[in-house]
């Protein structure tokens, strides 16, 4: 029994750990380390409750569980690191440049947003979750999740405006 609870388990964290670590990337406003320890943390609280969400929505809760840490994560003034003067080199195939300068500015203006709105909009149009389910997930009512997302896209909007050209 308790290796077939181990088995589902490593079988789902194998199978949706890059979707999950993404989600927490983008909720930690593009802080790789942040969202590695966001998400250990967050699978770790899921292996305790495995056989209760196992068989309905594990992600969902995963989802839930990293909003949550996220936004608390958020409000913490340090988190036992120091940024150090160079970052280690990394083997690169072809020129990748314009996308990751456009992934780095797009995390840059996630990370300006307050933690409920960068939530709300990576969960409302990154996760593609309806309204209600991001409502659930950050523990708020539909109306104000509804808020949280638009003012977060406006903010974005008047974050990038200098890149988004009109079309027609």
């Amino acid at each position: 029994m308790e290796q077939t609870r181990a088995g589902e388990y490593d079988a789902f964290v194998a199978a949706r750990w890059s979707v999950l670590f993404h989600l927490a990337r983008l909720l930690t406003g593009g802080d790789r380390h942040r969202a590695e320890d966001l998400l250990q943390e967050s699978l770790v609280k899921l292996w305790f409750v495995w056989p209760k969400v196992a068989d309905e929505a594990p992600e969902a809760y995963v989802r839930k569980v990293l909003a949550r840490a996220a936004a608390r994560s958020a409000r913490r003034r340090w988190w036992g690191e120091r940024p150090v003067e160079q970052l280690p080199e990394v083997a690169a195939a072809g020129d990748m440049s314009a996308t990751v300068a456009e992934r780095s500015r797009l995390e840059a203006a996630l990370a300006q947003l307050t933690p409920q709105q960068r939530a709300a909009v990576v969960l409302r149009y990154y996760q593609d979750l309806p309204d209600r389910q991001v409502a659930e997930t950050l523990g708020c009512p539909v109306g104000t999740a509804r808020s949280h997302a638009a003012r977060g896209v406006a903010r974005l909007r008047r974050l990038l405006a200098d890149v988004i050209e009109p079309v027609g």
